[in-house]
């Protein structure tokens, strides 16, 4: 019974500790979240020194929740500190992708390949309201640009073609891309016509203007 006393103890003491380290994790997980999410925010105000300030702050976050729980991989791989840690790749991609900069590596964020593929799918999605808040300026050249950004991410990400298991569930935020991506090119194109459109009656107006001018050497009536 001793030998039995003392096992478990040692099995009570480990899930304590476990527990302890879950409680933490969570708590952290929520915090990272939520200066991911302001981040993002930041980035499409082009607050650029805050979002780079926030992204620091989240990053020395993410490093703080990985390392409580470096000593447990079942909460390391639990889905809510995947899932902070997806939050964010996505802050540092969408940084990347709409000031046109390297995108920093799975390793160079300190994450695991499956959660950088879901952060760049969901940073990718991102895109679709800038495109839609630049298009209102009239900036043909970036809105293509990130168009083809976002495309280019979609076509890479459905040759991804491996279990949910594998890949955290990225077959699902590639077909929610696919769906923002078709939606964002229709946006693209409406708005373009209506643009050329525009640019040829006010082409037509100058050009009828002119033509009911006066005629040379006669005053006008």
């Amino acid at each position: 019974m001793d030998q039995l006393e003392q096992i478990s103890n040692e099995i009570r003491d480990y899930m304590e500790a476990v527990n302890d380290a879950r409680d933490q994790a969570y708590q952290r997980s929520r915090a990272l979240t939520s200066e991911c999410s302001l981040a993002i925010r930041a980035i499409h105000r082009e607050e650029w020194e805050l979002a780079h300030r926030l992204m620091e702050q989240a990053r020395a976050q993410a490093r703080a929740m990985v390392e409580g729980v470096g000593a447990y991989p079942e909460l390391y791989y639990a889905g809510y500190t995947q899932d902070a840690l997806k939050e964010f790749v996505e802050a540092y991609l969408t940084y990347a992708l709409v000031r046109n900069q390297p995108l920093p590596a799975p390793a160079e964020l300190s994450v695991e390949p499956n959660t950088w593929l879901n952060g760049l799918a969901e940073a990718a999605t991102e895109l679709r309201r800038r495109i839609l808040d630049i298009i209102r300026h009239g900036y043909r050249d970036e809105v293509e640009r990130l168009l083809d950004r976002m495309d280019e991410i979609y076509s890479l990400l459905v040759t991804f073609d491996f279990s949910d298991s594998i890949t955290g569930g990225l077959r699902r935020r590639t077909d929610v891309l696919r769906g923002v991506l078709e939606r964002t090119r229709g946006d693209v194109t409406t708005s373009l016509r209506q643009t050329e459109l525009e640019q040829a009656l006010e082409a037509l107006e100058s050009k009828l203007s002119s033509a009911d001018g006066p005629v040379s050497g006669e005053a006008p009536a």
